[in-house]
């Protein structure tokens, strides 16, 4: 029986689909790329924001027209929209045959099987233990994300994550410690480890930390690259960042989303922390070498232009290598859906290209100071004679990339190289292979 998933949202939703394939290929179900070629076709959905909703919907009936043109006889629906959204997708999309919400992969095989004798199923109970189940990765061989913990506590005025995924707790160390040494040996050099929010791993175990996680995983053989991604900013202190500092293999790149740079709005939305500390944080990372991304909501109820001035000279303090940024979506079922003081569409999009082309200026002033340093390159890709990579300071399916010429010398998907940044551009990088192999170089400061 040949299935075809289509897996939207992100790096924690793949990691979702990863494990949900992994129960279907030791239940004997094969996969094929081409949705039109499969028996059962899955699209595991996010529902996250309007947008992201509005994907989902899209493809889920994509898919369904394969069961007029295709081999198609099971369209599965899994995933956060499926979890939030449970009896509207049933009733409104009737060509779904099983519906699943975020934690119900190990039923999806019997699920589907029950599907093929005629039987609709729907569960989106949502369990709180872990899948110990293994994965079948989607990511190149020489990278993996690892999940280290499930849900959120945050309680932010504007996010619906908890309500869908429940509240957080921390996955066992000793499971994620041995899927990472799982991992590296089988060639899996860069991990990044990622959750809804990874800087309060451990607090409900009472045992460990994320300190103490990265202390050990730092410690596998076979991890180069060891990257961590979304963390809150009251979590985060001087004695983490020095450990990752002096991890060799612990990339230096701070991900601290902070959505906005206004006190009084980051209270309004309910962020915790003291703001100041945040700056001195920041600050501290930039000193010590690490690249500094963050997230940006604009347009958020309330906000006025003296928010957006705040937002904009702490931009030009900080000066992040890497920033995104998102106008606001009310989102149904939180606070922020019916706070008063609603910022038009017009004005949110006039704010959010003010901070794109802010950000413009400051990721182009930010590249060209690598400009004539040597750095370790990860081989990512190839296209034509030029060759595509990354460095610690660029995470995969956020960042820019490097290209890099090679001058001929063949390389490996996966390699890591020693390359010369000869140019630069607003996001992304070009490289040469360097003659002398050893040896990296610190972004400047």
């Amino acid at each position: 029986m040949n299935i075809g998933v289509v897996s939207l949202g992100c790096v924690k939703n793949q990691v979702d689909t990863e494990e949900m394939l992994s129960f279907l290929k030791k239940d004997g179900f094969d996969f094929v790329s081409d949705a039109a070629q499969a028996e059962v076709l899955i699209v595991n959905t996010c529902g996250f924001i309007t947008s992201a909703k509005e994907e989902s919907i899209d493809a889920i009936l994509e898919m369904a027209e394969y069961k007029k043109t295709g081999r198609c006889q099971v369209l599965c629906v899994t995933g956060c929209l499926a979890q939030r959204y449970e009896q509207e997708l049933l009733e409104d999309i009737p060509e779904i045959d099983v519906l699943t919400g975020v934690t119900q992969y190990p039923a999806l095989p019997a699920l589907i099987r029950g599907a093929l004798k005629g039987e609709r199923a729907s569960d989106t109970t949502r369990a709180e233990s872990f899948n110990n189940c293994g994965r079948v990765l989607t990511t190149p061989a020489y990278t993996a994300y690892v999940r280290i913990a499930e849900g959120c506590d945050n309680r932010c005025a504007y996010c619906a994550i908890p309500g869908i995924r429940g509240g957080f707790r921390s996955r066992p160390k000793d499971a994620i410690l041995s899927e990472m040494q799982s991992l590296a040996q089988k060639g899996v050099r860069e991990q990044i480890l990622i959750a809804q929010d990874t800087s309060r791993y451990g607090r409900d175990l009472k045992s460990t930390s994320l300190s103490v996680l990265l202390d050990a995983a730092s410690a596998i053989p076979g991890i180069d690259w060891l990257r961590v991604l979304y963390c809150y900013p009251d979590e985060i202190n001087e004695d983490l960042i020095d450990l990752m500092a002096d991890r060799p293999n612990i990339c230096k790149y701070l991900d601290l989303p902070l959505q906005h740079a206004s006190p009084r709005l980051l209270k309004a939305m309910n962020r915790r922390g003291d703001f100041s500390r945040t700056r001195d944080l920041l600050a501290y990372a930039r000193e010590k070498g690490f690249a500094l991304r963050t997230t940006i909501i604009v347009g958020f109820p309330g906000e006025t232009q003296e928010d957006m001035d705040l937002l904009t000279l702490f931009m030009e303090e900080v000066r992040f290598d890497r920033l995104g940024a998102f106008s606001f979506s009310p989102e149904e079922g939180t606070p922020a859906e019916k706070m008063p003081d609603q910022v038009t569409k017009s004005v949110k999009a006039a704010r959010l290209e003010t901070v794109m082309k802010l950000q413009a200026n400051i990721s182009l002033a930010r590249n060209r100071l690598r400009i004539g340093g040597t750095e370790t390159l990860l081989v990512t890709g190839r296209a034509g004679g030029q060759y595509t990579a990354r460095s610690q300071w660029e995470a995969p399916d956020s960042d820019g990339i490097i290209r890099l010429d090679s001058g001929g010398s063949t390389l490996g998907l996966g390699d890591m190289v020693t390359g010369l940044i000869t140019q630069a551009d607003i996001y992304d990088l070009n490289a040469r292979l360097a003659e002398n192999q050893g040896g990296t170089h610190e972004p400047a400061q």
